[in-house]
């Protein structure tokens, strides 16, 4: 790396992987959820990520660059062990807090990484790539914060974690 356009280059390969290992791990996460508005969220989120992938390109092609992956070894980490996690036998309100503790792993990488890489791209004056960075970045947040509810419940529903206690 010789300079922030490599570095950021480097940033949006790794979550040019990254977005695609998610792509094919949210599919297998909404038929284990139980829970609907999880399954429901998890099917949204599906989209979102596809749309992730295209802004990314989209990005690259901004750049002048050819949209290429690096292996992301810190998503492959963190749905590895989701996978590990799911493979323990549990069901129901316990294996969906087992799945929103997995994918919010996913969303607080995805928000340092696209929170550095917006940044940076600012700081580079390429103001296109940022906003579509920031745009994901919203999003990313969203569905974190989606999934916090959902756990934690609201007015009308208790929420996974509490049926995930057990009497």
């Amino acid at each position: 790396m010789t300079d922030l356009r490599n570095l950021l280059k480097d940033e949006l390969q790794d979550l040019y992987d990254a977005e695609q290992q998610i792509v094919k791990a949210l599919p297998r996460m909404v038929s284990a959820a139980s829970d609907e508005e999880l399954r429901t969220a998890f099917e949204e989120h599906l989209e979102e990520t596809r749309g992730h992938v295209e802004r990314l390109e989209r990005a690259f092609e901004l750049m002048g660059e050819t949209a290429q992956t690096k292996p992301c070894k810190g998503i492959r980490g963190i749905l590895s062990e989701g996978e590990e996690a799911l493979e323990k036998g549990v069901n129901g309100a316990v294996k969906d807090a087992l799945l929103i503790a997995g994918a919010q792993r996913v969303e607080h990488y995805e928000i340092a990484a696209y929170g550095t890489a917006a940044s940076w791209a600012d700081e580079l004056g390429l103001d296109d790539v940022a906003d579509l960075l920031g745009e994901t970045l919203d999003e990313e947040e969203e569905a974190d914060s989606k999934l916090t509810k959902i756990a934690e419940g609201g007015l009308v529903t208790s929420g996974v974690n509490e049926s995930a206690k057990g009497r």
